[in-house]
């Protein structure tokens, strides 16, 4: 299904649309993407269906939101009306992105089954390397302070889209700051393969000088990717584990006050999702 919002008459109805169904429907969608304002007899020539079928296809994106019907300016009503032509709509170019991230997916899992998941991680790795060279080279004038090298990271987040923002906290006897990011490019990735977050989390450590820790992430089902970054009592090289309570943000809907919202962790071992009971 393209849309959130909706679904098909036919899964309403209890009768799912299969993988087949959802793929033709996928390349009609892209069609109308690339050639339109396009007619239905065209758009059947292009994708090899019939009249009916293409039909069936455009109902259900209409009905969806994600095609909108084309009206030519100065086009009369009534007798002799040129055929409707479709475009995409404002949601349907939402949905577009949605469809390839699924592909981007796919292809990680080909990946990982037909050479491992080495290869994967080693993507993931290869991904977050380029982004991490190219903000290590304008962290540099910022000094050593990681509370000064966490601001200019968030800085850049934001201007890459990350939706980044940061606020001092105090875990237990350390100072830190609290590093979230209100959006993931990969989100829908790092749900099926958490080696995007561990290779982000790395990169991290290495740029701000700490070593840091993934509280919460957008791909655990969580509403914010949550980082605390250690400034004053702990360094990326110190000895022993000190233990580190923050905060977790809630779910929608969850008590701010329950003590399942707090994560405890260590400081010398990798942070991990823990899910709740």
């Amino acid at each position: 299904m393209f849309i959130g919002e909706r679904a098909p008459r036919e899964a309403r109805d209890g009768d799912l649309t299969s993988p087949l169904e959802s793929r033709t429907r996928s390349r009609v969608l892209h069609m109308v993407s690339a050639e339109g304002p396009i007619t239905a007899a065209e758009l059947g020539r292009h994708v090899d269906l019939t009249p009916a079928a293409v039909r069936r296809h455009l109902d259900a994106l209409v009905e969806q939101g994600a095609v909108v019907e084309h009206e030519p300016v100065g086009t009369r009503r009534g007798r002799g009306r040129p055929a409707r032509a479709y475009v995409v709509s404002e949601a349907g170019h939402q949905a577009l992105e949605a469809d390839y991230d699924s592909l981007a997916v796919e292809v990680l899992h080909y990946l990982a089954e037909h050479a491992g998941p080495q290869a994967v991680a080693d993507f993931a790795r290869a991904r977050v390397a380029a982004l991490e060279e190219r903000y290590a080279a304008e962290l540099a004038s910022v000094g050593d302070d990681p509370s000064a090298r966490a601001e200019t990271l968030v800085d850049l987040l934001s201007r890459d889209g990350f939706a980044a923002s940061a606020r001092p906290v105090r875990a237990g006897a350390l100072a830190g700051v609290q590093l979230c990011q209100g959006h993931c490019p990969v989100q829908h990735a790092a749900e099926q393969f958490p080696t995007f977050c561990e290779a982000e989390t790395d990169a991290f450590s290495r740029l701000l000088g700490v070593h840091v820790q993934r509280l919460a992430t957008l791909a655990g089902g969580h509403h914010v990717c949550t980082t605390f970054v250690p400034t004053a009592g702990l360094s990326r090289k110190s000895e022993g584990a000190v233990a580190v309570e923050a905060r977790v943000p809630p779910e929608k809907g969850a008590d701010p006050g329950d003590p399942a919202q707090r994560h405890t962790t260590t400081s010398n071992e990798p942070t991990k999702e823990r899910s709740r009971s």
